[in-house]
C-alpha cells in the first residue's frame, strides 16, 4: 500500500472516530444550531406565503382593497386608518427591546432580571395576539371571510387570514415558550451548568417573529 493510500486511510479513520465520539463540528451549541435550522425552514414557509400573496394580487382581475379602507378604525366619530396596526407594531418592536435586554442580563447570570424581562416580553406578545384577535373580529363583522371580501378581490380574505393567522400562531407559541423558559430560569434549572444560552436561543425565535411581522406589515398594510 502506497504512502498516499495510508494517508487517506488514516484521514478516513479520523473522520469516523470524530463522528462516533459525537464531537461537535462547529463551535456553536447544538440548541442554537437547531434553532437556526428551524428559523431557516420557517423563513422559506413565510417567503412562499408572501410570494404567493404578490402573485395573487398581481394576477387577480378584481380590484385589490386599499389598506386605509379595510383597516380603518372608528374613533371619536371619525375613521382613523391603521392606528390599531401601528399599536401592534409598536408592541412587537418594544418586545424585541425587552428580549434583547434579557439576553444581555443572561451574560451576567442575573436570574431575577432575566425572569422579569422575559415576563414583560411575554406580556407584550400576548397583548399583540389580543389586538390581532380584535382586528380579526372587526374584519369578520364587516363581512371579510376567507371566501369573500366586501372591499374588493375575494382572495384578500383567504390569504390575509392565512398569513396573519400563521404569524399569530408563532407569536402565541413564543409567549408559551418564553413563560416556560422564564419559569425554569427562576427555578434554577440552569444554575448547575451555569449556562444561560437558552435565553439567547429563545431570543433568536422572538426576534425572528418580530422581523417577519415587519414584512407582513409592509405587504398587507402599507402596499
Amino acid at each position: 500500500m502506497s504512502g498516499e493510500s495510508l494517508s487517506l486511510s488514516g484521514h478516513a479513520k479520523t473522520v469516523v472516530e470524530d463522528w462516533s465520539s459525537d464531537k461537535q463540528a462547529f463551535n456553536v451549541p447544538w440548541g442554537k444550531f437547531m434553532m437556526w435550522m428551524f428559523l431557516v425552514s420557517d423563513t422559506f414557509i413565510f417567503s412562499c406565503f408572501l410570494v404567493g400573496y404578490m402573485n395573487v394580487r398581481r394576477t387577480t382581475t378584481d380590484p385589490w382593497p386599499y389598506p386605509s379602507e379595510v383597516f380603518a378604525l372608528e374613533m371619536f366619530g371619525t375613521s382613523v386608518p391603521l392606528i390599531l396596526i401601528a399599536i401592534m407594531t409598536f408592541i412587537l418592536i418594544t418586545s424585541s427591546g425587552t428580549m434583547a435586554l434579557a439576553v444581555r442580563f443572561a451574560h451576567f447570570k442575573d436570574k431575577n432580571k432575566i425572569f422579569l424581562l422575559m415576563l414583560v416580553t411575554a406580556a407584550l406578545g400576548a397583548s399583540f395576539v389580543g389586538l390581532q384577535a380584535f382586528e380579526w373580529s372587526k374584519l369578520i363583522a364587516e363581512g371579510v371571510r376567507p371566501w369573500t371580501n366586501p372591499f374588493g378581490a375575494p382572495q384578500f380574505g383567504s390569504i390575509f387570514f392565512m398569513v396573519t393567522g400563521f404569524h399569530g400562531l408563532h407569536v402565541s407559541c413564543g409567549v408559551i415558550y418564553l413563560l416556560v423558559i422564564a419559569r425554569k430560569i427562576l427555578r434554577g434549572d440552569y444554575d448547575k451548568k451555569g449556562d444561560y444560552s437558552i435565553v439567547e436561543i429563545t431570543g433568536l425565535y422572538w426576534h425572528f417573529v418580530d422581523l417577519v411581522w415587519v414584512f407582513i406589515f409592509a405587504f398587507f398594510y402599507l402596499w
